[in-house]
C-alpha cells in the first residue's frame, strides 16, 4: 500500500469512529423512526392514584375525587384534550365501533401538552347537589367539577338487578390533528360508575 491508501483508510476509520461517538447525541436531535406501536394511554385512578377505591356509593353535597391521566407513545409530542361528561344509564356513551364520541355536551375540559414518552395527570374533584328522590327515580340537577357547578337534568330509575340509581362520570380523549387544525376524538374513553343517593 502506498501513502495515499493509508490516508484514505485512516480518514475513513476516523469518520466511522466520529459517527459512533456522536450517535447518542445525534439521537437526541434527530428523531429516528422506531418500529414500535404508536398509541396513547388513557386512565382513571382512584383518590390514592391506584386502580382501586374508586368512589361508588356517593351522596349529595359531598366531595369525591379521581385522577385522570394520559401517556403519550405516539412518537411525537402532542396536544391532548380531555372532556369530562356525565350521564345516566340511558344516555349515549362513545361508540367504539364507529369511533364517535358521545353526543352529550362536555361539562369540563383539560388541555395538556405531553411530550413523547411522557405522562400527564390531573385530579378531578366532583360532587352532586340538588339531588331529589321521586318514587323510583333520582334526579341530579347540579354537578360540581373542580369547584365549577354545571346544570344537568339527569334522571336515573331504580336498577333492581344492581340495587341502585346509577350514573357514569366519563372522560373522552381527543388529540390535536395538524392536518385539520382541530381536536379529533381518539376513540378512547374511561369512566367510573356511581350509585347516587340523596
Amino acid at each position: 500500500m502506498n501513502l495515499e491508501d493509508y490516508r484514505t483508510v485512516f480518514a475513513a476509520g476516523c469518520l466511522v469512529l466520529m459517527l459512533i461517538a456522536a450517535a447518542p447525541t445525534l439521537g437526541l436531535i434527530v428523531p429516528f423512526p422506531s418500529g414500535g406501536e404508536r398509541f396513547s394511554e388513557f386512565w382513571v385512578l382512584g383518590p390514592n392514584r391506584m386502580a382501586e377505591d374508586y368512589p361508588f356509593n356517593v351522596r349529595a353535597n359531598e366531595s369525591y375525587s379521581v385522577f385522570v391521566g394520559v401517556g403519550n407513545h405516539m412518537g411525537v409530542s402532542l396536544y391532548y384534550l380531555v372532556y369530562v361528561k356525565f350521564r345516566n344509564q340511558t344516555q349515549p356513551i362513545p361508540s367504539a365501533t364507529s369511533s364517535e364520541p358521545s353526543s352529550l355536551a362536555p361539562l369540563y375540559e383539560f388541555r395538556a401538552f405531553v411530550r413523547d414518552a411522557g405522562d400527564w395527570e390531573a385530579r378531578v374533584t366532583f360532587g352532586f347537589s340538588n339531588v331529589s328522590l321521586y318514587g323510583d327515580s333520582v334526579s341530579v340537577n347540579l354537578v360540581t367539577i373542580n369547584g365549577e357547578a354545571f346544570t344537568v337534568d339527569a334522571f336515573s330509575k331504580w336498577d333492581s338487578e344492581r340495587s341502585g340509581f346509577y350514573y357514569q362520570l366519563f372522560f373522552e380523549l381527543w388529540l390535536y390533528d395538524q392536518a385539520s387544525r382541530s381536536f379529533i376524538f381518539d376513540n378512547r374513553f374511561v369512566s367510573t360508575w356511581l350509585n347516587v343517593t340523596t
